[in-house]
């Protein structure tokens, strides 16, 4: 039996900074691994300031985060679909979504896509960010919202039967890679092992962040700290999104592999029987969920 994993995200770069080492690893071992992007990142801002393709992100930001991307698939040796919707952006306070965009665009009409793409693909584990989005960026509520209902609709046979045949996801996840806890065994760690480390006044700055944020739910951790340079490559894919030197993204990895050299998620929601805490998103997944 050929396992399959759908991961479900916002933007292109997304997966990148959520999940890359876990679908490189899982692809190595020959898992089919699919990520969706939701919208095509054309609302991004320029966070690299020492980007090369500047004019071209002026010009043509959807064509750039489309090329981005493509780099970063290849770097994962994943697959890839794009459902198609425009980037809602992140508006100031007050200031109105465009009626066109993601997360304005009804559920019975933006779940469609996704639904198809399930029944199609038929996976077994699907993961996601959870109702809140990882932090609140309407596309990436959104992205929850869509993935909820579209595994609805997909598993319902009575519902878009024009786009096959009906398919129950075995395991849903949510995505828990930036957690407080991950951020704290790193932060210290470099604090011991390397004081005079240039990063480290930049992650003093995001300690206060990190630390108001309430521990995360970590069900499920995958070892998958050889595929740590492959995560950053595909970052860096996304050239225009992170600067290659993001004191944000890119610790020392060989302490994260010495004190972290996991990704981490939370189950949600599982048909078959497994044990927590999983080191492995197949978990309890056998032939007969081979529907």
């Amino acid at each position: 039996m050929t396992l399959r994993l759908l991961a479900v995200h916002a933007h292109p770069d997304d997966e990148s900074s959520k999940g890359a080492a876990t679908y490189a690893y899982y692809r190595d071992r020959g898992v089919d691994v699919t990520v969706v992007s939701c919208t095509g990142g054309e609302r991004g801002d320029i966070q690299n300031p020492a980007l090369e393709a500047t004019a071209m992100a002026d010009r043509d930001m959807s064509g750039l985060r489309r090329i981005e991307m493509a780099r970063a698939q290849a770097f994962m040796g994943i697959d890839h679909r794009w459902l198609g919707y425009l980037d809602s952006g992140l508006p100031e306070n007050g200031e109105a979504l465009q009626p066109q965009s993601f997360a304005m665009t009804p559920l019975e009409i933006s779940g469609v896509p996704l639904v198809k793409v399930i029944r199609e693909l038929r996976p077994h584990v699907v993961i996601t960010y959870d109702e809140n989005g990882g932090y609140p960026h309407p596309d990436h509520i959104r992205a929850h919202e869509v993935t909820m209902w579209a595994l609805a609709a997909a598993a319902d046979a009575a519902q878009l039967p024009e786009w096959g045949a009906a398919w129950t996801v075995s395991k849903l996840y949510y995505d828990r890679i930036i957690s407080p806890q991950r951020f704290r065994a790193v932060y210290d760690a470099m604090v011991s092992k390397a004081p005079d480390h240039p990063l480290l006044a930049s992650l003093e700055e995001m300690k206060g962040w990190m630390t108001q944020r309430g521990e995360s739910n970590l069900t499920t951790q995958i070892a998958v700290g050889d595929f740590f340079d492959v995560r950053d490559s595909a970052l860096r894919a996304h050239a225009s999104q992170v600067a290659s030197d993001s004191p944000y993204f890119f610790w020392p990895n060989e302490i994260q592999q010495a004190v972290w050299p996991w990704e981490d998620f939370e189950l949600v929601r599982s048909s078959v029987d497994t044990t927590l805490p999983e080191t492995d998103l197949f978990a309890g997944i056998t032939d007969e969920d081979e529907q």
